[in-house]
């Protein structure tokens, strides 16, 4: 220990990686036990039936849970439905988001209201919009009230399969996209003034600017909305629960695969398996980023 110790005073170098290491040994200490541990105790039960009730027990099963994934139907339903919801949500919101903030951007009058006004849905707890929007589309409610006040026929549109995870992606794309909106509005102010003027002065048009000096410094943000809209749309569960009753109805038609493993686990107590769909979603998320960090040349902007 002495021999270490006078080591360690007489490496300036390993002086400062030791003290840095102490400063971070109770982060450290946390995020093992309470991430890294149940991540890997998770990674582990997927190789396993685990029987919940009763007596506790484990039997190693080896890749059967996996295995038996492309026979459930329902697995590829949910993996539809997400990935459905994913490819449109996440285009529509990203553009969104930016256009919103290239208006705010500008000088309009009231800008600041409309910043709190637009911001106003994604502050608003997720469970309350979900009821709010329930109430709207009810047979009864907003929607078929306005269209029968215009004399068009009314719908009932969270009874259809065809129509209820459109209604999701409304709901989430008009609360989601005011939060990339912010983002969006602050990468705009950091962009230097000196390049527009001098776009100008070459005669560049408004489209130019935005084609040629906007959109190019806005890669590295877009590249973090893109991550974190699908990470948050593949991720998609509670809105889909209240919408169906924890069901995923009608006709499947709302089953997300977050979902679907909350069925597995706390439903059908089916512990094991909806442990290995939680890894199916991981490796489908981990891709998905590297797919779009690769698309995006790892954020650098030449």
């Amino acid at each position: 220990m002495k021999r270490l110790m006078s080591s360690i005073a007489q490496h300036p170098a390993r002086r400062e990686a030791v003290t840095g290491y102490l400063f971070m040994a109770p982060t450290i200490l946390i995020a093992g036990t309470f991430l890294v541990l149940p991540i890997l105790y998770a990674v582990v039960l997927a190789f396993h039936k685990v029987q919940l009730l009763g007596e506790v027990s484990y039997r190693f099963t080896g890749l059967k849970n996996f295995a038996r994934m492309a026979s459930d139907e329902r697995v590829w339903i949910a993996l539809q439905n997400t990935a459905q919801y994913v490819a449109i949500v996440v285009p529509i919101q990203t553009i969104l988001a930016l256009a919103l903030a290239l208006i705010l951007n500008t000088q309009i009058r009231g800008k600041s209201w409309f910043r709190v006004a637009f911001f106003l849905p994604t502050v608003t707890s997720s469970a309350v919009l979900t009821l709010i929007f329930m109430w709207i589309y009810n047979s009864n409610g907003l929607l078929n009230a306005v269209l029968s006040l215009l004399s068009l026929p009314t719908y009932n549109w969270l009874g259809d399969p065809a129509v209820a995870l459109k209604g999701i992606m409304i709901m989430n794309i008009w609360s989601t996209a005011p939060l990339f909106m912010v983002i969006y509005l602050a990468a705009l102010q950091d962009i230097p003034e000196s390049l527009y003027e001098a776009a100008t002065i070459d005669g560049a048009t408004r489209w130019e600017k935005l084609l040629y000096i906007t959109l190019p410094f806005l890669q590295p943000v877009t590249f973090f909305v893109i991550v974190m809209g699908v990470i948050g749309t593949f991720q998609l569960f509670d809105q889909s629960y209240i919408f169906s009753a924890g069901s995923g109805g009608p006709n499947n038609s709302t089953l997300t695969i977050v979902l679907l493993i909350y069925q597995y686990a706390f439903k059908n107590l089916d512990m094991g398996y909806a442990l290995a769909l939680t890894l199916l979603l991981a490796v489908v998320l981990m891709t998905a980023t590297l797919i779009q960090r690769v698309l995006f040349q790892e954020e650098r902007l030449d």
